[in-house]
């Protein structure tokens, strides 16, 4: 917005000291020059921000660059993350392992310093962000995390975990809906340790944002519940280290600090404009800025005053040793709870826990329940959570029927801990902000909500994949079993739409053992996600052996082989979830007439994927004719049956949307019987070269 820039430009009243101004500017140097080198990024946020940065890195932020994973570190979110060179331009100033060179390979491949900021790419970066919002709603997450740690570890005298979570947010973040979903459960949850800065630029990528985004923000936010100080300059370093220590001296809520910067501040020709947004500068321009900066010292270098104004490693260290001193202290007065913490924040399972999933996968295979799946999950979840306490549950205001409570379920407050979120109708806020619990550290957060709503979180699911995070999914009423709420709640494309997100491990588990060992695995799980697919109908329990049950951890095996010595027409069904009883009954059907069945239960392709072909060709053998059912769409399944002209590969599925009917009705009108199964062996063996 022209008029706002021009008045904040005349506003300063102070100042900044010479230092201040200096650290301000390297920043401002080093991202023009590593975006000029790229050729591409995003310079005018950094220059924008770079007071707020010095404000909040050299004057509050408690961090240790020589131990990023340090437990009570506070967390930084740059949640606007196209304007990640003001990251790497802090990490790398700040003393992190993030040296020059790789400042000077700035979006370049197999570099420390990608497009946007990449947890695990980059150390000290502590989540992945890029898509706007998604980093806000992560801090939420963090900052839950926190408090949560900090309710079930700290002790009268011994504060070990007491921590912030810091955000810097633009305009897109705040008009992505997200940011409303995360920032109404943050205001009702109190989260007070969380402490959002706000680069209010009007600007982005089509121009002044006053076309579009007239929004209150400060008034939006105090009706979440927030503390927010506004009409900050966002370039007096004093006034906004200010803003942040009035931000840590309250106790009661989240705080917004609205900030007013000029985007590309320093360049005299693109300061103020879209033009500084998403392009480099250009040499022209660089050279331009740093005279009116008064930047004298050529690309890529930094005077050692003040690469040692920035480092932060000495007062970093002190804090950890500090910490350190009191966490002796606790662990000397406290040494259970000092060990279990350690355990949580290593990531480490309880001793008990292998033998807790062993005797349920047990006890479920005795008892041969005909269950839900959805019932069968929260059987799991019971005994798991009961030896596993950082299991953090919750609900997009569907626990009823989704069934993540446990009978040790206790709902967070503003006032209590407790264990178990009510995220409300908030689908995709719910999922990054598992997310964020999930990359704090000292919690398994997991979460639930119908399958077709997986729609609203899909970005947040991509995201869990993409770094890695341990975020479980659990979605239930997983197809036209739902039955009479109809196609708006029937699942078709989902789970083969989950199935081709990379990393992610998508189980849809056909009774109660698969779903212990499903439960099992996702918790043991360290590099990436976890999607429950699961029913709402009772599914018919599938009697397996011992060596069938081991098997189900290779994410497909043999359920049912061939009949021992038979040499006639043979035929592989491969099932999943609630059809597995369906291909077990047409194997029955079809033994009369000759015709010998495998079924194959495969509840976890991906896992299937990743074994050795020795075990995939022994589970699926060439030669053979092969047919897949799953009440779904059926695009996913050749790869397993064969192309789909190939007369002897055929996929019993759905590729339409579904009717509102009772389930029985429904898989009756889409061809899910015995009959239509065996009609579909038979045809796919009369045109196959398979015997």
């Amino acid at each position: 917005m022209p008029d706002a820039t021009a008045t904040l430009q005349n506003s300063v009243k102070t100042a900044p000291s010479m230092r201040d101004a200096d650290l301000a500017n390297s920043i401002r140097a080093l991202t023009m020059d590593a975006v000029e080198a790229a050729k591409c990024g995003h310079p005018g946020m950094p220059m924008g921000m770079a007071e707020i940065a010095v404000a909040l890195w050299t004057r509050h932020l408690k961090h240790n660059p020589a131990n990023p994973h340090w437990a009570d570190r506070d967390r930084f979110v740059l949640s606007n993350g196209h304007g990640s060179m003001l990251q790497y331009a802090l990490l790398h100033l700040s003393g992190y392992d993030l040296p020059m060179s790789e400042l000077r390979r700035f979006r370049q491949l197999h570099s420390k310093t990608p497009g946007h900021p990449e947890v695990g790419a980059t150390p000290g970066v502590e989540t992945t962000t890029g898509p706007l919002g998604q980093g806000l709603a992560n801090a939420v997450g963090m900052a839950l995390a926190e408090r949560l740690l900090a309710d079930a570890f700290n002790r009268t005298g011994h504060a070990v975990v007491d921590h912030r979570t810091y955000a810097f947010v633009g305009d897109g973040c705040l008009m992505e809906g997200i940011s409303h979903e995360a920032c109404s459960l943050a205001g009702t949850l109190r989260l007070s340790k969380l402490i959002v800065l706000y680069d209010d630029n009007g600007i982005s990528i089509d121009g002044p944002t006053q076309g579009w985004f007239t929004d209150d923000t400060p008034r939006r936010f105090e009706a979440y519940g927030w503390n927010v100080i506004a009409q900050v300059d966002g370039h007096d370093v004093e006034a906004v280290s200010a803003a942040i220590a009035k931000a840590k001296a309250q106790h009661e809520r989240p705080t917004l600090i609205c900030c007013k910067t000029v985007i590309g501040k320093g360049s005299p020709a693109k300061a103020g404009s879209a033009e500084a947004h998403g392009s480099a500068l250009g040499e022209r321009e660089v050279a331009a800025t740093r005279a009116a900066l008064g930047w004298s010292h050529p690309p890529f270098e930094i005077p050692q005053a003040i690469y040692a104004a920035w480092n932060a490693r000495g007062r970093g260290g002190a804090a950890e040793g500090e910490w350190l001193d009191r966490f002796a202290r606790y662990a000397a007065e406290y040494p259970e709870l000092a060990a279990e913490f350690t355990r949580r924040t290593e990531g480490r399972l309880p001793d008990a826990f292998a033998a807790a999933g062993e005797a349920l996968v047990r006890a479920q295979a005795a008892k041969a329940a005909t269950i839900a799946t959805r019932k069968a999950s929260q059987q799991a979840i019971e005994v798991f959570a009961s030896v596993v306490p950082e299991m953090l549950g919750g609900a997009a205001d569907l626990t009823g029927s989704v069934f993540t409570n446990w009978s040790g379920s206790v709902a967070v407050t503003a006032s209590h801990a407790g264990n178990y979120v009510n995220y409300g109708v908030r689908e995709f806020a719910m999922a990054a902000i598992a997310n964020g619990i999930a990359l704090h550290r000292g919690f398994i957060p997991y979460a639930g909500t119908f399958l077709t709503f997986s729609d609203y979180m899909r970005n947040a699911i991509r995201m869990a994949a993409l770094m890695k995070a341990g975020t479980i999914f659990v979605f239930t009423h997983d197809s036209i079993g739902l039955g009479e709420d109809g196609p708006t709640h029937q699942s078709i494309e989902h789970v083969a739409s989950l199935r081709l997100i990379p990393q992610l491990d998508v189980w849809r588990p056909c009774d109660t053992v698969e779903t212990a060992v499903a439960w099992s695995m996702a918790l043991e799980r360290r590099d990436g996600p976890t999607a429950m697919i699961l029913s709402r109908q009772n599914v018919a329990f599938a009697a397996r052996d011992d060596a069938a049950i081991a098997a189900i951890r290779r994410g497909g095996y043999v359920l049912a082989d061939f009949g021992a010595g038979t040499t006639g027409r043979r035929a592989v069904i491969i099932a999943t979830g609630s059809e597995v009883p369906l291909a077990l009954a047409a194997r029955d059907r079809l033994a009369g007439e000759g015709i010998d069945l495998r079924v194959v239960s495969m509840p976890c392709t991906q896992l299937f994927d990743r074994q050795d072909a020795g075990w995939r060709r022994s589970v699926l053998p060439p030669g053979v004719a092969r047919i897949a059912v799953e009440a779904g769409a059926t695009g996913g399944w050749h790869r397993y049956v064969g192309a789909a002209d190939d007369a002897g590969a055929a996929v019993v599925g759905i590729d339409r949307y579904g009717e509102s009917a009772p389930a029985v009705v429904l898989f009756e009108h889409f061809g899910f019987t015995v009959d239509h199964v065996a009609g579909v062996v038979r045809d796919a063996l009369a045109g196959s070269s398979h015997p």
